[in-house]
Parts: C-alpha cells; structure tokens; sequence
C-alpha cells in the first residue's frame, strides 16, 4: 500500500474523493513554489502533483505554460525540482512529479527514480508517455517503490484504457476533455463516462482532471470520482498576484473552497 493509495483509502473512509493540487516547482520562484505548495497542503490539499517545468509543454494550457516559461527564464534545473519534492515532502503529504518524459529520459531513467525517491516524492506522472513504451521507467519504479500514473482520455478504447490502467500504480489519471490543461466555467460531460469505463477494468482509484477551477466544481467531479486534480486554477493565483504574499495567499483560499467542495459534494 503505497502513500498515495493510503490518502484515497483515508478520503474515501470519509465518504469524499481525494483532492489533488497542481503547481510548477520554480514558481514564482522556487522558495515560493515551496510556500504555495505548503500553503495547498495546509488547507485541505490530499496529494500533490509538482510538475516540472519543460520546453515544449504540450499539454498544458496557456496559464501553467507561462509559468513553466518563467521558471526556466529564471534558471530553473532539475535539482531545484528535486529540492522543491524534498521540502514539501516532509510535511508526510504524498507528493508526485508531473512532467514529461524526455526530461526524465535525459537526466537518466534509473539515476531521476533513485534521486527522486530519495527526495521523498512519491512516484511520476507521464503524460506523454504510454505504457508500451515505458519498460525501464516501469523497470525502475518498481526498483524505487515509487507509484506511475498513466493517462486516458474520452477518446481511448475499452483496449486502451484496460492496457494503460493495467500499468498503473496509485491511480488512474482520467482527463476529462479532449485539449490541454485549464480552468473552465464548466466540467465535462464526458468525465461520468469514462471513470465508469476505468473501473469496469481496474480496481486503482480514478481521478479525473483538466477544468475543475473552484469548490463547486470540485464537489460536482467529486461525486463520481475517486478524485478531484486541479492545476490551472491554482497556478492561476499565483501568476495573477501582484506580490508573492498574495498569490499564496490566494492558493491558501483556493484550496479551502475545494476542500470544502469535496467534503460537500
């Protein structure tokens, strides 16, 4: 039983879904990073995803694709991702890495899971990666007891999605939309769907992502999902800050509107 299921198993004890929280490390800056993330954690936030900012981010949308943009402008490397995973890590909430593979690939598969698992985080999300072409990142999560989350989306197959869950280890990553990352006035139509279609093959937690941007939302998504992820909302609070302090502030309250919104679905 792995960190991340163990927070499911806690959430759904409680008769909620799991609410999962997306910012960049690097962002503002990467003390800041740190401060915003701890702030996540502190109101309400289950598991977190820190993504990795990369040069060609091509599911992201255009809010966490100016982040990323910033965080490299200003110097961004790998091992400031690492520190960022280690300090927020000790606070004992799950922490997953988000980024793409070819960064993972180019630091050196076995060398980022030792490193990584050594920073306290807890496993990877890949969302440009698929199972078939994963072994030596399955190889060595396996080796590092770390958890690998892969993506489906409305548009995969009954075969598709059965292979990729298969592959899966601490939940199944359900994007709710056809496009990249973004808050929405409104949440899919199609989410119901597929996380019925998931669970018809996989007994991993589903959680669903790409638009939830509020409590209200949150508690919709919640109702049929194991778990609720948002990303673009909350890095939208920090891009749109005048000041440091208020952009963690404004994830601070962001986060307790979906805490709140899981909890009251």
């Amino acid at each position: 039983m792995t960190a991340v299921r163990t927070a499911f198993d806690t959430a759904r004890a409680e008769g909620r879904s799991a609410l999962i929280g997306y910012l960049p490390a690097g962002f503002p800056d990467v003390d800041g990073a740190i401060d915003a993330v701890k702030a996540m954690i502190d109101n309400g936030v289950d598991i977190v995803e820190v993504g990795l900012p990369y040069s060609d981010p091509v599911m992201d949308g255009p809010v966490i694709q100016q982040a990323t943009e910033h965080a490299l402008a200003a110097g961004f490397r790998v091992k400031d991702g690492l520190r960022t995973i280690e300090a927020v890590a000790a606070t004992g909430t799950p922490i997953l890495t988000m980024t793409y593979w070819n960064l993972v690939e180019r630091y050196g598969v076995g060398r980022f899971a030792a490193d990584l698992a050594n920073a306290g985080g807890a496993g990877l999300i890949t969302p440009d990666l698929i199972p078939e072409e994963a072994q030596p990142w399955l190889d060595a999560s396996d080796e590092h007891d770390l958890d690998r989350v892969f993506l489906v989306s409305p548009s995969s197959t009954d075969a598709r999605i059965a292979l990729t869950a298969a592959k899966c280890r601490g939940f199944v990553y359900a994007t709710s939309v056809m496009g990249v990352t973004g808050a929405r006035s409104h949440t899919s139509s199609a989410a119901p769907a597929l996380v019925e279609r998931i669970r018809k093959t996989s007994g991993e937690p589903v959680a669903v992502g790409l638009g939830v941007s509020n409590g209200e939302q949150a508690a919709e998504v919640g109702a049929f999902a194991d778990g609720v992820i948002v990303g673009s909302a909350l890095v939208r609070c920090l891009a749109g800050a005048a000041t440091r302090a208020e952009g963690i502030a404004a994830v601070a309250a962001l986060s307790a509107d979906l805490s709140r919104g899981v909890r009251n679905r």
